[in-house]
């Protein structure tokens, strides 16, 4: 049995969305941007999907430019801000971004400008106090993550909206992990330029989208021909965008069940966790928090060998960001809110969908105590106590 706790790295693509993708490969072929009626019938089909994704969002369908990414969208966010703001050479963000937002923004730090970093609290929020504290008359854009994709955390982006628009400040929201996870509404709450991701909402991977407001200019990343109202050159993915317009129109469909039991299915697995094993920690805030997202320590455990020794059971966890593993650092995030590197170390996210069964929980429950034992079982701490009392029993090889 495969039991799939790692929703924030990517999802399962939804069938009704593999079945879109699969019927535009097969009929509708077409270059949408060619004058005849079979790719006016392919840009139709786009325009459908700009829709979805546009309600998804809560904006215009006009404001929404396709992308291969959310990693495109950001770069190319970041990228025109300053490049339409010349005399601008100041840009706000904090400090447990994802890499995306984190490499874009010290590679602006190599070119001269000066970038805040802001700090969050001991349970990974921001307030938008902090980020009014930060803007100058130099500023260019504040760039913040709407919810935080190791802990979940939320940031209040409408309240951080208003401080940007009365200092004059754009604001980027990279709303990645958000959407299709919680209602947004990024036209009303004023935000300037937002980005998602198909794959983390059940689309197909390589798509992307980018929201531009009506009225803030804007200079494409992707220079070529006249697509996506020339603000992103390049045919585009058609048999992708319409994937992802089909999986963005059932995340909206899903929110409530979102909000409801897989709220709860979380809730009941750390309530689970922490009454079987000793030692666990929760990482980041317990509200407001993704309804998708826990993050816990367990003392005395790396967190690798749990990830190795939970895939051998067939469960799919991770020990932070997709985007960083393979890194021997603990987590910036944990790290940025004062958690010690040995507890960073000791972090598991486990990170549901819609998707999550009960079969899957119970797998889950079977192996994890057991594992989290037998790797505290072999730790050295405890070889040194056993060594101490003079006793080796139970330590030879399993």
């Amino acid at each position: 049995m495969l039991s799939y706790f790692d929703n924030n790295a990517t999802t399962r693509v939804a069938p009704e969305a593999a079945d879109a993708v699969g019927e535009c490969l097969r009929e509708y072929w077409g270059n949408p941007s060619s004058p005849h009626g079979f790719g006016s019938r392919v840009g139709r089909l786009m325009d459908e999907a700009r829709s979805g994704v546009a309600e998804l969002m809560g904006v215009s369908p006009r404001e929404v430019v396709f992308t291969s990414g959310g990693t495109e969208s950001i770069n190319a966010a970041i990228a025109s801000a300053v490049r339409m703001q010349p005399g601008k050479r100041h840009v706000v963000t904090s400090a447990v971004e994802h890499s995306a937002v984190m490499n874009c923004c010290r590679q602006l730090e190599r070119r001269g400008y000066r970038v805040t970093w802001l700090p969050v609290d001991g349970e990974g929020r921001l307030e938008a106090a902090q980020v009014e504290e930060s803007i100058g008359e130099e500023t260019a854009l504040v760039s913040v993550m709407h919810a935080n994709n190791e802990t979940g955390v939320i940031f209040p982006v409408e309240e951080i909206a208003a401080v940007c628009r009365r200092r004059k400040a754009w604001l980027h929201v990279d709303a990645v992990q958000a959407a299709g996870k919680m209602p947004i509404e990024l036209g009303r709450w004023g935000v300037d330029m937002a980005s998602v991701s198909g794959h983390k909402l059940h689309g197909p991977k390589g798509t992307g989208a980018l929201y531009i407001r009506s009225g803030i200019p804007f200079e494409p990343w992707v220079v070529g021909g006249h697509q996506e109202r020339g603000r992103r050159g390049g045919t585009e993915n058609v048999a992708g965008i319409v994937g992802f317009g089909r999986a963005a129109r059932l995340a909206l469909e899903r929110l409530p069940a979102m909000a409801a039991r897989v709220r709860g299915m979380r809730d009941e697995i750390e309530r689970r966790i922490r009454e079987s094993v000793a030692g666990v920690a929760r990482n980041g805030a317990r509200e407001p928090r993704l309804p998708n997202t826990v993050n816990l320590s367990f003392a005395g455990v790396d967190s690798e060998a749990m990830v190795m020794m939970l895939d051998e059971a067939g469960i799919c966890v991770s020990s932070g960001s997709a985007c960083t593993t393979g890194s021997t650092a603990p987590s910036h995030v944990l790290t940025a809110m004062g958690i010690s590197a040995e507890r960073a170390r000791s972090s598991l996210r486990l990170s549901l969908s819609v998707e999550t069964t009960e079969a899957e929980v119970e797998h889950l429950m079977r192996h994890l105590p057991r594992i989290v034992e037998k790797l505290r079982d072999w730790s050295p701490a405890r070889w040194a106590e056993r060594a101490a009392a003079g006793s080796w029993a139970g330590g030879g090889a399993r």
